[in-house]
């Protein structure tokens, strides 16, 4: 086990140990001290660690800890007013106690008491909602600190869809395992402020287009998902689906990719043949992936039949599909392409809203536009060669009662 989650699987078993056990008692103390090592540890590699605790999301930094998933902890401690927990310099064991104290409180929903006294020193912990460095103070004493901006990057991200867009065309396997943990930090870039944002990459350069698309569309889908009522799972299910749904791309020649005029039949045939091949390559090296594949499969397929692959038998498409249909559309109208300059996003909503009925499902249809217009101004354009998102400060107050 890495050091992040050693620290953290120490950090529950101290919280549960206290919950047994009274102050001084040795398991309890023997529990402390393997938590404040596992700290010290962690300390030692990065003196500055930070986590995020989102629903069953486990986050180190911008990257998440898949050897916890399905850890109830992360739950636990958000639910606690903890869901983020930094160390911004080297802890003190009695500060870690008094944090131990303070989240015990918290978990136990206790008023209070003796821990209220240590929570007015200086530490080196501040733990609180997402997007605030510090937190709110209970008891004769209220003080919000100062939240510094905080810059996510998704920088790690793009690198992960171009290694994997890279092993395909080197003849390698696709990685699901990669492919999850950018899901996952999307989604914890959409959450990571005290609103949720849609953060678009913008176009630099035409032969990037593949890689600014897939995790463009993938965020969208995971957004309209949301707003569909889905839960978390199938959200990240979905995103998966609409970040692969072009992956058969990679076995399409770059010349047909950005080529600035109309193609030939020939080249027409070879573009169109990424569908198949998108699903071919998921089915052939991971099996868990259907959904994807059936998405990478169908979302070039109207509704009223037309679009390619061409169906023998008319059928409906996967919910998944329609959605991944409608998101892979608006972001390819919105981005700058060799043939044509990038329609703003009014203009490539009047589009999916004519094409409600015949090209796209009406009701998801008509929920992405709702969407849209609802969060516009929740859409960051974020620049590839610089991507970071720039999270809102809070107002630093502080009050007596």
């Amino acid at each position: 086990m890495s050091l992040g989650p050693r620290f953290l699987s120490g950090l529950a078993q101290a919280l549960a140990t206290m919950t047994l056990y009274q102050e001084g008692h040795p398991a309890r103390e023997r529990a402390i001290d393997h938590a404040y090592g596992a700290l010290s540890d962690l300390q030692d590699e990065d003196s500055t660690p930070a986590f995020t605790f989102l629903d069953d999301e486990i986050v180190m930094g911008t990257r998440p800890l898949g050897e916890l998933r399905g850890w109830d902890w992360g739950g636990r401690l958000s639910d606690a007013g903890i869901q983020r927990l930094e160390f911004i310099d080297r802890v003190s064991r009695d500060d870690f106690v008094a944090f131990l104290d303070e989240a015990w409180v918290r978990l136990a929903g206790q008023p209070i008491s003796s821990a209220e006294v240590r929570q007015g020193r200086p530490t080196n912990i501040r733990y609180g909602t997402v997007g605030l460095r510090g937190d709110e103070r209970t008891g004769g004493r209220t003080e919000t600190q100062t939240a510094a901006t905080v810059a996510y990057s998704l920088k790690e991200e793009i690198e992960g869809i171009e290694w994997l867009h890279g092993e395909l065309k080197d003849g390698r396997q696709l990685h699901l395992l990669e492919a999850e943990a950018i899901v996952r930090s999307l989604s914890v870039a959409m959450h990571g402020d005290q609103a949720f944002l849609i953060p678009l990459l913008r176009l630099k350069q035409f032969d990037q287009y593949t890689t600014t698309h897939a995790l463009n569309v993938s965020v969208l889908t995971m957004a309209l998902a949301e707003s569909l009522g889905l839960g978390p799972a199938q959200v990240r299910t979905f995103g998966i689906a609409g970040l692969l749904h072009d992956l058969g791309k990679v076995k399409v020649p770059t010349e047909i990719l950005n080529k600035p005029g109309k193609l030939t039949d020939e080249e027409r045939r070879v573009m169109n043949s990424h569908t198949v091949e998108g699903a071919r390559i998921i089915l052939e090296t991971e099996q868990e992936l259907d959904l994807a594949a059936v998405v990478a499969y169908e979302h070039h397929i109207r509704i009223d039949g037309g679009g390619y692959p061409g169906m023998r038998y008319a059928r409906a498409c996967h919910s998944a599909s329609n959605l991944v249909h409608v998101c892979d559309v608006f972001d390819a109208l919105r981005t700058d392409r060799p043939y044509r300059e990038a329609w703003p996003a009014e203009r490539a909503l009047k589009i999916i809203e004519e094409g409600a009925g015949p090209e796209f499902e009406k009701d998801i249809a008509r929920a992405f536009i709702q969407m849209m217009n609802r969060w516009e101004g929740r859409v960051a354009d974020v620049s590839l060669a610089e991507p970071e998102i720039l999270m809102r400060e809070k107002e630093s107050s502080t009050e007596s009662t």
